[in-house]
């Protein structure tokens, strides 16, 4: 293989095809776009669901059921094994000090703490919601749970 079979002359891109420029260009006059019609118009793209007049799909389907989307509370899932691993011993932990740490994401507005893994380090847990078993955990390791509003 060499150099001269992987560049091609021509270069990456293909040029655009240039219409309306003469009838003997085989693109001229209508420019491919055929006689009358919207599509010979331009600004052309027609609704993306129409059907011609045909109810469209979307509205022919039942609308059921329920979406709570609007209301529903995004919580930063934190679990003890994770209390370990990131804060030091006598250390606060808050949603701020975990999204400055990096573990928890910035769209985040509660936090919730879960029992999964050992604790073994004195901690002050500030957090909307705790599970039962990590309220047991951190408690028994000496540290002093806060639930936050």
């Amino acid at each position: 293989m060499n150099l001269m079979d992987v560049l091609s002359k021509s270069g990456p891109r293909k040029r655009k095809r240039r219409v309306g420029r003469g009838e003997s260009s085989g693109r001229g006059k209508t420019s491919g776009r055929g006689h009358k019609g919207a599509k010979s118009r331009s600004g052309w793209g027609g609704m993306l669901a129409h059907e011609g007049g045909q109810m469209p799909l979307m509205r022919r389907l039942p609308k059921r059921g329920f979406n709570n989307a609007r209301f529903r509370r995004e919580y930063a899932i934190l679990n003890v094994q994770d209390l370990e691993k990131h804060f030091e011993e006598g250390g606060e932990v808050s949603l701020e000090a975990a999204k400055g740490l990096g573990i928890s994401k910035k769209r985040e507005s509660l936090l919730k703490i879960l029992g999964k893994g050992e604790l073994s380090k004195k901690l002050t847990v500030k957090a909307n919601r705790f599970s039962a078993t990590a309220r047991e955990k951190i408690e028994a390791a000496g540290g002093t749970v806060v639930e936050l509003s």
